[in-house]
């Protein structure tokens, strides 16, 4: 009997990424605009101590940004993503407001 190791592979999550103004989150600590930290649906982050200093890649079109989980976002739909200011820019512009995206654990 021969067994082998297959690759881990991750799902990809289709949702919308906003942006919004960082602070305190329900992680616990005090982050700001500028840093590359993002808030997952409330519905995701029911375990805090599972997703809470993780980091996700999130990905718009050729364009993709690794930050760190730190908040909740009690509007956003099961797969949405709330990005930092500075999270969202790299991958549109602010004036975007709300984009498609896919997103992993990183």
């Amino acid at each position: 009997m021969c067994i082998q190791a297959l690759p881990l592979v991750r799902r990809a999550n289709s949702g919308e990424a906003t942006f919004y103004g960082v602070g305190l989150g329900s992680c616990g600590k005090k982050n700001t605009n500028s840093q590359m930290v993002a808030a997952l649906s409330s519905s995701l982050m029911k375990n805090l101590k599972a997703r809470c200093g993780k980091k996700v890649k999130v990905t718009n079109g050729k364009k993709s940004v690794v930050v760190t989980v730190v908040d909740s976002c009690p509007g956003c739909a099961k797969n949405d993503i709330d990005l930092s200011p500075a999270a969202f820019k790299k991958l549109a512009s602010l004036g975007a407001g709300r984009i498609k995206i896919k997103w992993t654990d990183a």
